[in-house]
């Protein structure tokens, strides 16, 4: 026995350092896109994420930080978290493996033979590196977010609950017990999903220590469900409720000091823990004192969250939801920011609200109390408005589109229960979960979204060379799924208890998770990583299959020892497949262009201006380079999301770093989280032609009766009259700051003009206009390229492109579908000399949607720019900002896109004809293709469609620019 576990243990940690040395070599060497940029932010200071956090991540994260030599190294030391995570969750996967296949093969207390041993390794062997080489495990384990770390904590509790189940019977075996309590607590501090793993371990504790009966497994599985809702509800959010219920009890009723209820409720806490814990030994009560210790160290582990509070409480630079104190700790641990969504009962997509009741009141700290300001209002909907597992439920249109693809909705009708389970089977379950599942044990067509699964090899003649030579197009050809049916099928005629523990975690693991989420019907980007416990648990009975193959080969091959070497060999050879189709797309080692257009679209602004900016993989490698490198400091980057809340607005108020507090009129009283949400419009004919800016602010700020409307029973909201509006501007002043190129300055107008055509303001357009009218000119004003025109508030024709930002300038441009104007040598600076593309000229690296998409926007300016030069003539000039597009982004690397057709006529103006013929064919070619292929997938991807048939209707008439009359009519024939 003493020979196996050395066996085991080395042969564990050699699968250890495959998986490690696999992430290490295709280690992302910076910040990705989406949250990684955050996380590796947060982590290097210790500021405060996105809710609800994840500290416990952040504080290892923090620890891996301090081995960077420089603050260049920083995102790859984090990133490393991840590689490391995932390698240790690769190697606790082994050894649950052998655990379990020396179950199968040998009894207890029998010495497993040379054979036996070789079959239980080669199982572990191919079921860890299965999952070491599955699509999505190895996606989270390359970049800094905490799903590997997650995966970590469901593979070592898991394992953990075995090494107890093994040693039942031994003295303090329950030592087991307290610390898969701590590892459940501190995985909290990472991500909630290890709670789904409580009702597995609860079985096998109730089949080692009880004979199971069907009531019993009933009681297990309700003990098992109380004890996830406890800690889901109960201690999480509840424990921090009922404290902050305690403070402003103690503080607005009582008169006493801020903290006093907080400490009052942790006192009490402690002592019902000490009377408990003496009772227990008191009388002997084993299973009360294992209950109350393990209670005691998730809150040890949980106790991770205390940095939440603290570090917010230093007023950080990063501090979302601003959790300072108990009350907004608790909202921002409930994710009250993101609202709700039904899940067992409530109401349909297309439900009215019948009336309205008011929530728990809202509270703010106020100078020696707490404030309520208001409560939370939640809509009261007729029963028959409601339904059962309520799928269909989000009313906003896009989804409503986007539901009418999975189901007949009717224009008046209520979907029908059957509708609702019919769109929860195809999509969250099937289109949400089961597509993720074989993408990683089958193969997957490529990196679009939505892309399908792909069954038997990569060929297809229909399929266009986007997808067709995608790196992320990989065939397994269904062997890691067959192995892991053997696998399967094999433990459940063998060991069905343990069959039914792991068919628990696959199942709470995947598919109650997409249950529980009650996904919308699109969302921004793949979610499969989701999953990865699944996946994890698949990847047991892959392992197990080897043991199976083992058996079938009993039938042919005699000795023990030769049929083990064959059915390792040819376990082996899965992973082995998928380790060569994935590499390709999962090596990020080279992949530098997330950080470079974030510096890119910093250096698009001027010293110690705004930057308004969209979403995720707009703003966290802005983050990054600002929090990590030090890069542009002096630039204030504003998420036009977050200005729609209190807390934001006032931390654009404060300093940070190089950049000066914003210069504001309101203050928090006009934008206090319940005052001025929203304003709708309302028109008052005195100022039906327009008012001034100022004097609009300054009524907002008064709260002036002339803005004043009654909304419903006791609500007053204010408005905005009109929507033509004003600003006064200082041509004397704006001309002696330099910022308006010569050639426009003859242009700037004394009285700027706009129109906004909307029907309501939100809070973060009014922080915008009234930025814009108390800035005067001081500071740039700046948005980002990729913004949602919807939030320019009418200001396009005062825009001047400085590269991959809007300036706002008091020029205004003629054309009143153009956005602005070109400051061409400004943007010639910043594109020919400034900006970095490193890579991207590289075949071999592969870059997915996410960052073809910025690769797409950064070729779009270096067209506009051409067109500017060509307009003035200046063709030497267009040339070269032509040719260092091409340069760049050469096609091999980076298909041509959406905005690639404008460059045909150009390149013809600059005398390269032939290379414009070249390109309008090859993206004639690639369209027609992409076209008949996306048009026989269906309606999923309409993006791609709608997009390629833009794309022939440019290449029409650029072909029609070049004189080629015959070719566009052929092209003309194809829509």
């Amino acid at each position: 026995m003493t020979d196996y576990r050395k066996i085991n243990n080395l042969v564990g940690w050699v699968v250890f350092l495959i998986a490690t040395t696999v992430y290490v070599l295709t280690l992302e060497p910076t910040a990705s896109f989406w949250d990684a940029g955050e996380f590796i932010a947060t982590s290097y200071k210790l500021l405060v994420p996105h809710p609800p956090g994840a500290p416990f991540y952040l504080l290892v994260g923090r620890i891996f930080s301090m081995f960077a030599s420089d603050p260049t190294q920083v995102a790859w030391w984090v990133n490393l978290l991840s590689a490391l995570s995932s390698s240790f969750t690769v190697l606790f996967l082994f050894w649950t493996i052998t655990i379990l296949a020396k179950k199968l093969l040998i009894k207890e207390g029998a010495m497993p033979t040379k054979g036996n041993v070789l079959l239980i390794m080669g199982s572990g062997v191919v079921g860890a590196l299965a999952y070491t080489f599955s699509d999505s495990a190895w996606f989270s384990a390359v970049e800094a977010e905490v799903y590997a770390m997650s995966s970590f904590f469901t593979a070592i509790v898991f394992w953990a609950i075995l090494r107890w189940e093994a040693k039942v019977g031994e003295a303090h075996s329950d030592k087991w017990l307290v610390l898969i309590a701590y590892l459940v607590g501190l995985s909290i501090g990472a991500h909630l999903l290890n709670l789904v793993t409580i009702p597995a371990l609860a079985f096998i504790y109730y089949f080692r220590l009880y004979k199971p009966t069907f009531w019993g497994g009933v009681i297990a599985f309700a003990i098992s469900a109380i004890i996830v809702v406890a800690i889901l509800w109960g201690v999480i959010p509840g424990l921090p409720t009922v404290a902050g219920s305690f403070e402003v009890f103690f503080v607005n009723s009582l008169g006493l000091p801020f903290g006093s209820g907080v400490i009052t409720f942790v006192l009490l806490l402690i002592i019902a823990i000490v009377i408990g814990l003496r009772y227990s030994i008191k009388h002997n009560r084993r299973v009360l004192n294992t209950a109350i210790l393990s209670f005691i160290f998730v809150l040890i582990g949980y106790s991770s969250y205390m940095m939440i509070p603290i570090r917010s409480s230093y007023e950080p630079t990063i501090d979302e939801n601003d959790p300072d104190d108990i009350l907004t700790f608790v909202a921002y641990l409930k994710r009250e920011q993101y609202g709700d969504r039904p899940l067992l009962y409530g109401p349909q997509y297309n439900a009215q609200p019948v009336d309205q009741e008011q929530g728990a009141p809202r509270y703010v700290k106020g100078k020696d109390r707490y404030i309520e300001t208001g409560r939370k209002i939640e809509p009261v909907y007729d029963s028959k408005d409601k339904t059962l597992l309520p799928r269909i439920y989000s009313d906003q249109p896009q989804h409503i589109d986007e539901y009418k693809k999975w189901v007949d909705l009717r224009e008046g009708q209520a979907p029908t229960f059957g509708q609702n389970l019919s769109f929860m089977f195809r999509y969250q379950l099937g289109h949400m979960y089961w597509r993720y599942f074989l993408w990683n044990f089958v193969g997957r067509e490529s990196d679009v979204q939505n892309a399908g699964v792909l069954w038997f090899g990569k060929d297809d003649p229909n399929a266009p060379e986007r997808v067709l030579e995608s790196e992320a197009r990989n065939s397994f050809y269904l062997l890691p799924l067959l192995l892991g049916i053997l696998g399967l099928i094999y433990q459940v005629r063998k060991d069905e208890k343990n069959a039914f523990v792991i068919g628990l975690l696959f199942f709470f693991t995947g598919i109650a998770i997409a249950l529980y989420l009650n996904q919308p019907p699109v969302e921004p980007r793949e979610r499969d990583y989701t999953f990865a416990g699944s996946f994890y648990a698949f990847s047991i009975w892959i392992g197990l299959g080897v043991v199976g193959l083992g058996e079938l080969l009993s039938k042919f091959l005699k000795s023990t020892n030769v049929r083990a070497a064959v059915a390792t060999v040819v376990g082996l050879a899965i992973p082995g497949i998928m380790a060569v189709e994935g590499w390709d797309d999962h090596d990020r080692s080279d992949r530098y262009q997330s950080v470079d257009s974030a510096k890119n679209l910093l250096d698009s602004v001027a010293p110690n201006g705004i930057l308004f900016t969209n979403g995720d993989n707009d703003t966290f490698p802005l983050w990054y380079a600002q929090e990590v490198e030090g890069y542009r400091t002096d630039v204030r980057v504003a998420v036009l999301s977050y200005l729609n809340t209190d807390w934001y607005i006032d931390q654009m108020k404060q300093q940070s770093y190089e950049s000066d507090p914003w210069p504001l009129t309101l203050g928090m009283e006009n934008y206090r989280q319940g005052t001025n949400d929203y304003l709708p419009y309302v028109e008052r004919p005195q100022v039906a032609a327009g008012i001034d800016l100022e004097q609009f602010i300054s009524l907002v700020k008064q709260n002036h009766p002339a803005l004043q409307v009654q909304y419903g029973q006791g609500t007053t909201l204010l408005t905005f009259p009109t929507k033509n509006f004003s600003l006064n501007v200082d041509k004397a002043k704006v001309d002696s700051m330099n910022f308006v190129p010569e050639y426009k300055e003859d242009e700037i107008v004394d009285r700027m003009q706009w129109t906004i055509n909307k029907s309501i303001l939100e809070k973060k357009h009014l922080v915008m206009l009234d930025l814009l009218a108390t800035n005067n000119w001081k500071r740039p004003i700046y948005f980002s390229t990729t913004v949602n025109s919807a939030d320019f508030i009418g200001l396009s024709n005062y825009f001047q492109l400085d590269g991959l930002a809007y300036r706002v300038v008091p020029v205004k441009t003629a054309d009143e579908d153009q956005q602005g104007y070109v400051n061409k040598e400004v943007m010639y600076d910043n594109l020919m000399n400034k900006f970095s593309f490193r890579n991207f000229d590289n075949p071999d690296i592969f870059y997915d949607d996410n960052y073809l998409r910025f690769s797409a926007n950064a070729r779009d300016k270096f067209a506009k720019l051409a067109i500017a030069y060509l307009e003035d003539g200046n063709v030497k000039r267009a040339k070269e900002v032509i040719n260092r597009s091409f340069e760049v982004f050469p096609a091999e690397s980076v298909p041509y896109d959406y905005y690639t057709p404008q460059f045909i006529p150009l390149l013809a103006a600059v005398g390269e004809e032939a290379k414009a013929k070249e390109v309008l064919e090859s993206m004639a070619k690639s369209s027609a293709k992409s076209l008949d292929y996306y048009f026989a997938k269906g309606a999923l991807f309409d993006t791609e469609i709608q997009t390629n048939m833009i794309i022939l209707q440019q290449l029409i008439g650029a072909a029609e620019e070049l004189g080629m009359q015959q070719r566009a009519e052929q092209l003309q024939q194809q829509f």
